[in-house]
């Protein structure tokens, strides 16, 4: 027996998932997560069985609903599919999922537009912060045609611009949960952040590697692989993550001087992958680190200001910061989104591992 499910297939920013209302999925964790692995098709590398793309950036769910929060509009809990284990981590954001939400919530109806835009404001569930999306609606109508573009992603679309609220200790409560913004993990110096994203920064040649190679290259050094996950389990150990062996957090990323008028140069893992272009969340927590004094990013940044370009595989993110000394008042990004299909999604009950699905009606 097959269970229909509405969905709705979009790409946000370098990243693509289907998104759901959340009347739409099991009200209970455990029941919603086995229909999310189910329609995902994990745990398979190429995930034949269901619509991920077996990739870290192609096994992505947005879960969408109304807020009663007053102003705010709707609330958006962001859900990480593994692709080789039946895990499903709620516990990040995802910036680049997030720049569908603003389209998704107004086309669902949660949202009235506007004329020629819309500001759809936007409560996290995964770490409670607050994200402002203005959406083009010329004519009160979601748009996608438009001239801009982001690297990572062909040809150009409707701009989405997302101002972040709240980005300090999404996780943990502090920016630099440790206390220290740099310390030393098995001798090597690195700094663990928890902006919009916990994070661990390294220098790139500290482990003997460079922050401009190619991700195969670097996915294809098995001990520098190694290393970094030893890293970062400490990383979250220390951070009062726990263990996060069975968790995309807190995200590696080796950097490196900026070049060519980026501000900073890094490699982002996902964790156990290098992102094919940089992760909106953790270019946030990058960008702040470059800013402030005393991180290992610091020193590498050339010309932080008011916005800090971080030159990554696919070209060049650029992040708008306002800093009140330590404090992060706000940060900014530009991104685009695509429906790309509508419909139902048709998941197998067997596979659902839970005796009662209380899926909502159309």
């Amino acid at each position: 027996m097959q269970i229909r499910i509405p969905c709705v297939l979009m790409r946000g920013g370098t990243s693509r998932g289907p998104f759901f209302l959340a009347a739409h999925l099991p009200a209970d964790p455990a029941a919603r997560d086995a229909t999310l692995l189910a329609a995902l098709g994990s745990p398979h590398p190429l995930q034949i069985d269901g619509i991920g793309g077996g990739n870290s950036l192609t096994s992505k769910v947005a879960i969408v609903g109304p807020s009663a929060e007053p102003g705010v509009d709707v609330e958006y809990l962001f859900a990480q599919i593994s692709i080789d284990r039946g895990v499903v981590d709620t516990r990040p954001n995802c910036g680049n999922m997030l720049a569908g939400v603003g389209p998704f919530a107004i086309e669902s109806g949660l949202v009235t537009p506007a004329d020629p835009e819309t500001l759809v404001r936007i409560r996290n569930r995964n770490t409670g912060a607050l994200v402002e999306a203005v959406v083009q609606t010329p004519g009160g109508q979601v748009t996608y045609d438009g001239d801009a573009s982001i690297p990572g992603v062909p040809g150009t679309a409707a701009p989405i611009a997302l101002r972040f609220r709240d980005v300090a200790g999404s996780k943990t409560g502090a920016l630099f949960p440790t206390g220290q913004r740099m310390e030393e993990i098995d001798g090597v110096p690195v700094t663990l952040i928890d902006g919009a994203m916990p994070m661990l920064l390294v220098e790139a040649h500290t482990l003997g590697t460079d922050a401009t190679l190619p991700p195969q290259e670097i996915e294809a050094d098995p001990v520098l692989m190694a290393r970094i996950e030893a890293l970062r389990l400490e990383a979250g150990r220390r951070m009062g993550l726990g263990d996060v062996s069975s968790s995309v957090i807190p995200k590696p990323a080796l950097l490196g001087p900026g070049v060519d008028g980026a501000t900073i140069t890094a490699r982002y893992l996902t964790p156990h992958a290098v992102h094919r272009a940089m992760a909106v969340t953790g270019g946030i927590t990058l960008a702040v680190a470059a800013r402030l004094p005393g991180t290992v990013a610091a020193p590498l940044a050339v010309g932080a200001g008011a916005e800090v370009h971080i030159a990554h595989p696919a070209g060049r993110l650029s992040i708008g910061l306002a800093l009140d000394g330590d404090a992060v008042r706000w940060a900014s990004v530009l991104r685009t989104a695509r429906r790309i299909f509508e419909g139902h999604l048709l998941v197998q009950r067997p596979a659902l591992q839970a005796t009662t699905l209380p899926l909502a009606a159309e």
